[in-house]
């Protein structure tokens, strides 16, 4: 089932062109998701489960915080 669009959702900060966006992985390009608003490295991607995302791929950051540009914590400069 597909979630409808809401631009007012927490998962909507980044800005492409202008337009409110998704927060995607800058690594892979997965939709992620906001989990914390305490810690900012808390963007995770959509659906993980099991060490994959939620299409099912493996992807070597599914397990990773992220920032809200998108980098994994392991590339987010300290």
């Amino acid at each position: 089932m597909m979630h409808p669009s809401d631009p007012t959702s927490a998962s909507y900060r980044a800005v492409r062109d202008g337009q409110v966006a998704p927060v995607t992985c800058a690594t892979c390009g997965c939709r992620l998701e906001h989990v914390s608003a305490s810690d900012p490295a808390t963007w995770f991607h959509f659906g993980r489960f099991a060490g994959r995302d939620a299409r099912g791929c493996r992807v070597p950051c599914v397990e990773f915080g992220h920032d809200v540009m998108g980098l994994p914590a392991t590339a987010v400069p300290a």
